[in-house]
């Protein structure tokens, strides 16, 4: 027992003192290689320079100590060298390192290399909001950082909507989602941002601690959405940007079926009654100045995936961005749900999803339709309409005549939900820059 406890203890030591010696050997061979290449090359170089300093040192100072003053020139040189040396090494460590993540090999100069890739990468604008839209977030940040999220600002549920009314902000659910999707930071920060206290009956239960860290940051910024964002940016250390469609209150209504209208998107999802167009009250809100830059300057603009009356149309009934979006010259997709949403789109089919925000959309802001054609299983399909939700049928022939081009493919993922494959629809997108 003794000796094995002796062992774990020296062999360890003896096999650091082995690569200590090793290092030792291979240190003290260069240094007599430098010392050979030194005398052999380097030497009269380094003569006719001492000599030319001399001689001109000896010109200008008439009488100095020329031996003394070489040293102190050679001393200064070594602390000079050092500093520089230390420097450069510090921010070279420093540049290789920043912004890495934990997946295998994402390190030093690999994680280097792949930050220069995603910086060039093309420039992407997601329009949105909701889960779907996060969820089209983790896939496009692998092929590039310069990724835009507009958000929509109309949410009034749950912790959101609580903050809307106590503290007079923005709600921040759909912006926190966004930038959790699009952050670097390591994964115990991000589950702490979407943390939701859930214990007990009092003020805080309910609310999201990215939420309240949010609108800790707006009141820090004194009620600068903008800079708050900046703040959030940084400490979740995010590849792209997340913006609002506009930084005006705004609440969304909704003219139902019966010609009743309703206000908010909680009231309205929840009513009994068809959406026949939803609109925003007021309906001349300024358009984000950072959001309609973002649009011109765009390679690929996406449209959704979410909700199409509370999350998607929202953004483009902000006036000025569905003006953009149809003067850019970016390749404009939009991304279909995989299932129907009771409230919104029951029965919807993929063209009737089009239908729909083309009634409420002035301009035409997409040209192709990314519709799923994989199939959910049985007892998925069973659970989802047992809450009134089914699977979109992709009618790709109408969406074809309502004068879309549609791309088609499995872009579906099953687990206890049944969403977007991030990966999958971001190569779908991808691909479309090709064309």
């Amino acid at each position: 027992m003794i000796s094995r406890r002796l062992r774990s203890v020296i062999l360890p030591t003896a096999r650091l003192a082995r690569l200590a010696g090793i290092a030792a050997f291979g240190f003290l061979l260069a240094l007599f290689g430098l010392g050979v290449t030194f005398r052999a090359v380097l030497g009269p170089f380094a003569a006719g320079v001492f000599k030319a300093w001399g001689d001109s040192l000896t010109r200008a100072v008439p009488g100095v100590d020329v031996e003394l003053a070489t040293h102190i020139l050679g001393g200064v040189a070594v602390v000079a060298g050092v500093f520089f040396f230390l420097r450069g090494t510090r921010r070279l460590m420093h540049q290789l390192g920043a912004g890495t993540d934990d997946s295998p090999g994402n390190f030093g100069v690999n994680a280097y290399l792949r930050r220069q890739m995603l910086a060039n990468g093309p420039k992407i604008v997601v329009l949105g909001g909701g889960t779907g839209l996060s969820t089209l977030l983790r896939g496009l940040k692998q092929h590039s950082s310069n990724i835009t999220a507009v958000v929509t600002v109309s949410d009034d549920g749950g912790s959101s909507g609580r903050l809307v009314q106590e503290l007079g902000i923005m709600p921040p659910g759909d912006i926190r989602n966004c930038l959790v999707a699009l952050a670097d930071a390591e994964k115990k920060m991000t589950d702490l941002f979407q943390h939701r206290f859930t214990k007990g009956s009092g003020a805080l239960a309910g609310h999201s601690l990215g939420n309240l860290l949010l609108a800790g940051f707006i009141e820090q910024a004194g009620g600068d959405v903008d800079k708050a964002l900046v703040l959030a940016t940084e400490v979740l250390a995010i590849r792209g940007r997340v913006v609002p469609s506009t930084t005006a209150h705004v609440k969304l209504k909704a003219l139902m079926e019966d010609g009743s209208e309703i206000e908010g998107e909680t009231a309205i999802v929840e009513s009994a009654q068809r959406i026949r167009r939803v609109f925003l009250e007021p309906g001349d809100v300024p358009a984000h100045p950072e959001a309609l830059a973002a649009i011109a300057e765009a390679d690929l603009i996406c449209v959704g995936p979410g909700s199409v009356y509370t999350s998607i149309v929202p953004n483009l009934l902000v006036p000025g961005i569905p003006e953009a979006v149809a003067a850019a010259r970016a390749k404009k997709a939009y991304v279909c749900n995989v299932m129907t949403q009771k409230g919104e789109s029951e029965a919807f089919t993929a063209a009737e999803h089009v239908v729909a925000i083309q009634a409420n959309v002035s301009k035409k802001v997409f040209e192709y339709v990314l519709v799923n054609t994989g199939s959910p299983s049985q007892s998925a399909l069973d659970k989802y309409r047992g809450s009134g939700q089914d699977f979109v049928v992709p009618d790709v022939e109408r969406v074809k005549q309502m004068g879309y081009k549609p791309v088609q493919g499995n872009l579906m993922s099953e687990t206890d939900y049944v969403r977007h494959d991030p990966v999958r629809v971001a190569a779908m997108l991808m691909g479309l820059l090709e064309r």
